[in-house]
């Protein structure tokens, strides 16, 4: 607070710890978070809109919108986050079992409903979901679990295992979030030109890159050479392909006709 010091003082705040664009990512954030319940979203909002002025609140407010659809209906995973932050704090393992959704929609729990414990280590967000990445006394290394298929989360007495100084989160995040398990090529791609942008959305905006002509450029990515990057190489309907080294050509290439026999009468 800035005081005036005249026959009359005056105040008023000489700057606020966010800045309005600030404040208008952080609610858009939680606006489209698809981690926070449509409550919880609304409480954040709320909360962020009270550190700017009336007015300015109002102008933020202006224009919000919530698709439910896309909003869980319950808190489980906001809980489970913060019992994780705890355990985190603390460095003591948790317990919890861990579910995937079936095709009927209902919860499938793993392995008859395996206690898995667990050192959790770090917070990972990836398209749009939560993350917790540490080490799992069940798999003996480390993993990455989805936030909001954890269930019946328990804090335990034991110590965590603690992260290694060593360890290469960067590189741990691109294995199990960029392209999977798989063996790590150095794979070229032909590019047309409008594809610059995926592919640095992807890869960042260090990629080694080439123009070969007027409408196509080359990329070169170490990638793990998985299924997954095979499908999203596919995705992009022709305006990337694979052309080097021959393994990766070769594997796409089968990838592709496995795929066409499968809808074979």
């Amino acid at each position: 607070m800035v005081s005036n010091k005249s026959r009359q003082n005056q105040y008023f705040v000489g700057e606020r710890h966010f800045e309005i664009p600030e404040l208008k990512l952080l609610i858009d954030a939680s606006q489209a978070s698809k981690f926070l319940t449509a409550k919880r979203s609304n409480a954040v909002i709320d909360k962020l809109l009270a550190l700017s002025s009336c007015y300015q609140a109002k102008e933020l407010a202006d224009g919000l919108y919530f698709d439910s659809q896309v909003k869980p209906k319950n808190e489980n995973a906001y809980i489970t986050a913060d019992l994780l932050l705890t355990a985190i704090s603390e460095k003591k393992r948790v317990q919890f079992m861990y579910f995937e959704i079936g095709p009927d929609k209902a919860k499938t729990y793993k392995h008859n409903r395996q206690i898995y414990e667990f050192s959790p280590w770090r917070f990972l967000w990836n398209s749009d979901s939560y993350y917790i990445a540490g080490y799992s006394e069940s798999h003996g290394k480390v993993i990455r679990f989805r936030i909001d298929r954890i269930a019946a989360p328990k804090l335990t007495e034991k110590d965590a295992v603690p992260m290694p100084e060593d360890f290469d989160l960067a590189a741990f995040v691109k294995s199990v979030f960029q392209m999977y398990d798989g063996p790590l090529l150095d794979v070229t791609l032909k590019c047309e030109n409008e594809m610059m942008k995926t592919i640095i959305d992807r890869f960042g905006e260090d990629v080694d890159t080439k123009i070969i002509d007027s409408r196509h450029f080359t990329a070169k990515v170490s990638v793990m050479a998985s299924k997954t990057f095979y499908g999203w190489v596919f995705g992009m309907g022709g305006s990337i392909r694979i052309t080097a080294p021959a393994e990766a050509v070769g594997a796409y290439r089968e990838m592709i006709e496995r795929a066409a026999k499968s809808f074979a009468p």
